[in-house]
C-alpha cells in the first residue's frame, strides 16, 4: 500500500474508515482489556490531513502491551518499536489493510496517549488553533513527497505548543507525537 503524500481537505468518510479498521482489529483483541480510539488529524472534523487514519489501541497497564503486540502480529501487523516516542508502540500495516493507517499501542494515561487525546480534543474544540494547524500543514505539504521528516519537524513546535496549551507537558524533542 502506498503511503499518502498529500494534505487534503477533511473527508467525512474518515470516521467510517476508522470504524472499519476497528472492526477488523476487534477479533484479534478479544478478551484483552482495551479500547480503540481514533486520534490524529483525521479524527478532527473540518481539519485538513494526510488521508491516514491514526489508531490508538489503549490498554489499561504496561503488562498488557506484550500481549497486544503478539495479537497484532497474529493479525499481520509488524511491530516497529516505539520509533523514538516512549510509551507508543508502532506497527507497519498488514498486506490486507483496508485503509492506510498508523497503528499504535499505548497505556491508558501515559504521556503518549494523553498527548494524542489532548491534541485531538483541543483541535476539535478550538477553531482558531485548528485553522493555525491547518495552515501549517498546508504550508509544509510540499515536503511530504520529498522529505517527510522535515514535514513532521516543521509541525513539531506548533504541536508542542498546542499540547501544552491543552494541559499536556512539553518535551525536549521535536518529533510529532500527535500522529496528526
Amino acid at each position: 500500500m502506498i503511503v499518502p503524500a498529500e494534505v487534503v481537505e477533511y473527508d467525512p468518510r474518515w470516521p467510517l474508515w476508522f470504524a472499519e479498521i476497528r472492526g477488523r482489529l476487534g477479533p484479534f483483541l478479544a478478551g484483552l482489556p482495551h479500547r480503540i480510539e481514533h486520534v490524529g488529524s483525521t479524527a478532527v472534523p473540518g481539519l485538513v490531513a494526510k488521508p491516514i487514519i491514526d489508531v490508538d489501541i489503549v490498554v489499561p497497564s504496561a503488562d498488557l502491551v506484550p500481549t497486544a503486540i503478539a495479537r497484532l502480529a497474529a493479525a499481520g501487523y509488524l511491530h516497529e518499536g516505539d520509533q523514538g516516542i516512549a510509551g507508543r508502540e508502532a506497527f507497519a500495516l498488514p498486506p490486507d489493510a483496508v485503509h492506510y493507517h498508523h497503528l499504535y499501542v499505548v497505556v491508558d494515561g501515559n504521556k503518549a496517549y494523553r498527548d494524542h487525546v489532548l491534541l485531538r480534543d483541543h483541535l476539535r474544540a478550538d477553531a482558531a488553533d485548528r485553522e493555525r494547524y491547518a495552515a501549517r500543514k498546508r504550508e509544509l505539504a510540499h515536503l511530504l513527497s520529498t522529505d517527510r521528516g522535515a514535514y513532521v519537524s516543521g509541525k513539531g513546535a506548533l504541536v508542542e505548543e498546542l499540547i501544552a496549551r491543552s494541559g499536556g507537558s512539553p518535551t525536549s524533542g521535536t518529533g510529532d507525537r500527535s500522529g496528526a
